[in-house]
C-alpha cells in the first residue's frame, strides 16, 4: 500500500487566552517557551497522539462531533498549521476545500480573483487561462465574473472559491464540509465532481457530519473524539460506532432534562380542578390532589431497560407507579405524546377505551406499552395523568418526561405509518452506492 497522508502520532496543542502575556515575542522565540513555560490550564490540545494513514487513491472520511479537532487534522495535513509534536506526510500536489476564497480580494473582479486564487493554489497564467471557462461554468457566474466580488452573494462567493480550487486538479483534495455552498443542483455538481475524482485516482480526504456521504463515498474512515482517535476502518462500522455514543450522550441529556423538570414540578401546584378545562393548553407542571400519587414513572425498551433515546419502530413503554391513599372504584389512567412544538400526537386512556373502573387501592403499577414507535425523528414529550371519570385530577404530569426518535430515513411529519411502494415494470429505481 503507497500512503498519500500519513499522520504518526500527532498532538496539537494551542495556548489560551488569558491575559497572561510574555515580556517579548523575540525572548518567548529564542527560549522556545511559547507553550513550554504555559501552564497546563493555558493551554489545550486540539489533537493527541493521532495516527492514521490514507492509501494512495482512496477516500477518507474524519467523522466526529464539534470540538473533535476534525478541523485541525485537515489544517494540519494542508499545511496550515504544524503539529506541536508527532510528523505529517503528504506525497503529491494538495488542494484544500477549507476556507473558500481566503484569498479573495473584494475590491476587484471575479475575473482577476480567479487568477489570483489560482496562482496562490499553484497554477501557472497560462494553466489557468486554458481552464478558466470550466471554473466560471463550473460556478455559474458567467454573468457575473467582472463584477467586484464584494457585490457577491455568500452563496456566489463560495461556488467561486470552490470551482477554482476544484480545477486545481490536485492528487490529494482536502475537504471540510463545504457542500453547503449551493443549492441542491449544486450539491449534486460537488457529488459528481468528488466521484470523479475518485474514479481518476485521486486522493480525497473528506470531514463532514453527512454520515451517509461518509458510508457512500468513503473507503475507509476515522471518528475523532476530544482530540483522540477513537475508531478507524470499514465506513459502516466506524459511523455505527459514532451513532452508538451519540445516543448515549443524548440518553443523558434527556435524563438531565427530565429531572428538570420534575425538579420545577415540585411542590405541586395548586390549579383548580375544573374538568371541562383543555389539559393539552395546559404549561409543563404538575398538579390534582394526590388523593392517588403517581410515585414514578419511566420509559422503557424492548428488554424492560430505563432508556430515553429509541428508534422510529422500536417497542416502548411507559411504567407508571402508583399509591392510592384509599380505595376507590373512580380512576382513569391517561397518556399524551407531544412533539417537540406541542402538537399533540396521540392521547388516550382507559375510560375512553371502555375500560370501567373497578377499584385500586395500595401500591399499583400501570404499563402503557407500544409495540412499534411509528414516529419520525425528533423530540418528544409525555403526559401521564390519573384523574376521575368526570376529569377531576388526582395526580397530572403535564409535559414532564422527554425522550428522543432516532432515524436515518429523514422523513417529515409526525407519524410515520407502515408503508411500500409498487411501480409498473417501466418505473426502476437503483440502491444507493
Amino acid at each position: 500500500m503507497t500512503a498519500a497522508i500519513t499522520l504518526d502520532r500527532v498532538t496539537k496543542v494551542y495556548r489560551r487566552y488569558t491575559g497572561r502575556q510574555f515580556a517579548t515575542l523575540k525572548s518567548a522565540l529564542l527560549q522556545r517557551s511559547i507553550l513550554r513555560d504555559l501552564r497546563p490550564s493555558e493551554t489545550f490540545p486540539a489533537l493527541t497522539d493521532v495516527s492514521f494513514t490514507v492509501p494512495k487513491g482512496a477516500t477518507y472520511g474524519v467523522i466526529g462531533r464539534n470540538g473533535s479537532g476534525k478541523s485541525s487534522a485537515l489544517k494540519l495535513v494542508a499545511g496550515i498549521t504544524k503539529p506541536t509534536s508527532g510528523s505529517v506526510r503528504v506525497e503529491g500536489r494538495i488542494s484544500a476545500l477549507i476556507e473558500l476564497g481566503a484569498g479573495f480580494h473584494p475590491e476587484i473582479s471575479g475575473r482577476e480573483n480567479v487568477f489570483i486564487n489560482g496562482i496562490m493554489l499553484g497554477l501557472s497564467k497560462r494553466e489557468i487561462q486554458q481552464r478558466f471557462d470550466d471554473i466560471v461554468d463550473f460556478a455559474e457566474l458567467r454573468e457575473f465574473i467582472d463584477a467586484p466580488v464584494k457585490t457577491y452573494s455568500s452563496g456566489m462567493y463560495m461556488r467561486l472559491g470552490f470551482a477554482v480550487a476544484i480545477h486545481v486538479d490536485p492528487d490529494v483534495l482536502l475537504v471540510d464540509e463545504v457542500l453547503a455552498v449551493g443549492d441542491e443542483g449544486f450539491t449534486h455538481k460537488c457529488l459528481d465532481k468528488f466521484a470523479e475524482f475518485r474514479r481518476r485516482g485521486k486522493t480525497i480526504l473528506l470531514v463532514t457530519h453527512s454520515l451517509n456521504l461518509v458510508e457512500r463515498f468513503c473507503d475507509e474512515a476515522v471518528w475523532l473524539d476530544d482530540g483522540r482517535v477513537q475508531t478507524h476502518g470499514d465506513p459502516k462500522r466506524v459511523v455505527g460506532a459514532y451513532l452508538t455514543a451519540v445516543e448515549a450522550g443524548e440518553e443523558q441529556l434527556m435524563v438531565a432534562t427530565t429531572a428538570k423538570a420534575l425538579e420545577r414540578a415540585e411542590p405541586p401546584d395548586e390549579r383548580p380542578a375544573d374538568p371541562t378545562s383543555d389539559m393539552f393548553q395546559a404549561k409543563e407542571g404538575r398538579w390534582g390532589s394526590r388523593e392517588i400519587e403517581i410515585a414514578d414513572v419511566a420509559l422503557l425498551d424492548a428488554n424492560g431497560q430505563p432508556a430515553h433515546v429509541f428508534h422510529s419502530g422500536d417497542r416502548l413503554s411507559i411504567r407508571l407507579r402508583v399509591r392510592a391513599k384509599e380505595p376507590t372504584a373512580d380512576c382513569v389512567f391517561g397518556i399524551g405524546l407531544f412533539n417537540a412544538d406541542g402538537v399533540c400526537c396521540y392521547g388516550t386512556n382507559t375510560f375512553i377505551e371502555e375500560m370501567q373502573p373497578a377499584t385500586i387501592a395500595g401500591d399499583a403499577e400501570a404499563t402503557f406499552a407500544v409495540d412499534t414507535l411509528d414516529l419520525v425523528e425528533g423530540t418528544y414529550k409525555v403526559d401521564v395523568a390519573l384523574h376521575k371519570r368526570d376529569g377531576y385530577p388526582y395526580d397530572y404530569h403535564r409535559l414532564l418526561y422527554t425522550f428522543r426518535v432516532k432515524s436515518r430515513t429523514h422523513d417529515v411529519g409526525i407519524y410515520r405509518p407502515r408503508h411500500r411502494w409498487t411501480f409498473s415494470p417501466n418505473v426502476r429505481f437503483d440502491s444507493k452506492p
